[in-house]
């Protein structure tokens, strides 16, 4: 289900959008697939002010259960963001999408859209989405079910003919509202070891005819919209899994070297990972903490410390590039691990970043910090991950969450920092999350469920067919594995 922020006159300002087109026709089955994605902030440095921008409008956004983008370089100093290139309609244009394991919707600016960027600084083309421009596309009416269920029942004044409307309000201000349609979106399906071949399907999904706040025309580094991996049932995973044509498990791994990764939906086989369970009723991917350990030695603290209000569990969120922990976990970890070089000289930065200046290696000097989770799973982060590099100084990528909003207070979030160079995997049938570390730039193996065989899936560079400034740009392969392939209608 959508979570946003909005006023009691929801009904109202979803019907306001029903007027703006007219019914459509054919819809295609979605076969499996690859889908390239790019890390956005290739070949560029980011401040360490961005660094914390980013996070605070994550957190806020995190608070009402939307917008929680997959990817990070997995350094905190590169405000990681990952966005993919797919197809969308007959004939296939190419859209820049957003990748995110919080929105459950994908949606693309479409083209009665008078707020919606026009240019972006990521030397990518952006292109709004005509209806009537594509052979296979249709509306979602509002009397079904797809309808029906994203709005919790029926829709007030629907009637016959009516579209389906959408309205998203983030909790930074930001909003997007329009209508949905189906459509069919083309992609690469993985053919063998590394082999790919064109194919296409049908997805529902929301065109926005309405952007407001950073999804506005303001926004210079803009996309054409967001590709939902959230765990409700009107997420592109989800829709793919109740269809019977994936399984409902994907994962991603992400290279914290180079900046890219492998993301990929069906059964991963190998490496093999050890899950620990979701937290049932939270709205993100939410785990048990039972432990935190700094080299040899474990904090002292209850397991329901790390509870707060609403929020049960430590959030997992690969969009996030630091990690933030309640204060009474912050402190005695941060001095656990300064306690290992008791003559540092310590600086604020921006006066919240603990930094020193250190010339020799850090895995040798400061200790791993290993968390524990439900189920013996443990998680554990090197020095070179927790440290990260500022102006000749290195800084401590903990975060105290105590000192954040009283809405943010006390907040225990995992971003890009501690899961850069790991492979993490979401199985949403079993509702369980595990992750491995691993070389994000080799390949894992996933299986075919339809023909029983595996297939090799790995990581891949292109060179931007964009601007020059975008230079070399990380795609990621996106695997759909089917019980079955249907043919085209």
């Amino acid at each position: 289900m959508i979570l946003p922020v909005i006023s009691s006159h929801y009904s109202l300002l979803l019907l306001l959008f029903c007027f703006l087109v007219a019914s459509s026709s054919v819809t295609r089955a979605l076969s499996s697939g690859v889908i390239h994605v790019k890390y956005k902030f290739a070949g560029s440095q980011r401040s360490i002010v961005d660094l914390k921008v980013h996070d605070n409008l994550r957190q806020l956004r995190i608070l009402t259960g939307v917008d929680l983008p997959l990817g990070g370089s997995g350094r905190p100093d590169g405000l990681g963001l990952y966005y993919a290139r797919i197809g969308i309609g007959t004939p296939s244009k190419d859209y820049y999408l957003q990748v995110d394991t919080g929105s459950d919707i994908m949606w693309v600016n479409c083209i009665q859209c008078k707020e919606c960027p026009k240019r972006s600084s990521l030397g990518i083309d952006l292109t709004l989405y005509n209806i009537e421009n594509s052979a296979t596309g249709e509306l979602v009416s509002c009397d079904q079910d797809f309808c029906y269920a994203i709005n919790g029942g029926p829709l007030a004044g629907c009637i016959a003919n009516m579209t389906c409307p959408y309205l998203e309000i983030y909790g930074d201000g930001s909003s997007t509202a329009g209508y949905f349609v189906n459509d069919t979106v083309l992609y690469d399906r993985v053919s063998g070891d590394l082999k790919t071949s064109s194919a296409n399907g049908s997805v529902i999904f929301g065109c926005g005819a309405t952007q407001s706040g950073n999804l506005g025309s303001s926004n210079e580094e803009a996309l054409d919209g967001i590709l939902g991996f959230g765990k409700a049932n009107s997420s592109m995973i989800s829709q793919l899994a109740a269809s019977g044509k994936v399984k409902n498990m994907f994962a991603h791994c992400l290279d914290g070297v180079n900046g890219g990764g492998i993301f990929a939906i069906g059964h991963v086989v190998q490496p093999k990972v050890n899950m620990t369970p979701l937290v049932p009723n939270q709205p993100h991917y939410n785990v048990n903490m039972t432990a935190i350990q700094v080299g040899h030695d474990f904090l002292n603290f209850t397991a329901d410390m790390f509870d707060s209000a609403d929020r049960k569990g430590t959030i997992i969120d690969s969009g996030t590039t630091l990690a933030y922990l309640p204060e009474m976990v912050y402190e005695p970890l941060v001095n656990e691990i300064l306690s290992q070089q008791p003559h540092l000289k310590l600086q604020t930065v921006h006066d919240e970043y603990t930094c020193f200046q250190y010339s020799e290696s850090l895995d040798e000097a400061f200790p791993n910090v290993t968390f524990h989770f439900a189920n013996s799973v443990t998680l554990k982060v090197y020095p070179h991950e927790y440290l990260f590099p500022y102006s000749g100084l290195w800084c401590i990528g903990w975060q105290n969450s105590g000192l954040q909003s009283r809405d943010r207070k006390n907040m225990t979030l995992l971003g890009d920092l501690v899961l850069s160079n790991k492979l993490v995997v979401y199985d949403l049938e079993n509702q369980a999350i595990g992750w491995t570390e691993y070389n994000c730039s080799s390949s894992i193996k996933v299986l075919d469920e339809r023909t029983g065989t595996v297939h090799l899936v790995g990581s891949h560079y292109i060179s931007s067919a964009c601007h020059s400034k975008a230079r070399f740009i990380m795609i990621l392969i996106m695997l759909a594995t089917l019980l079955h392939f249907f043919s085209s209608c």
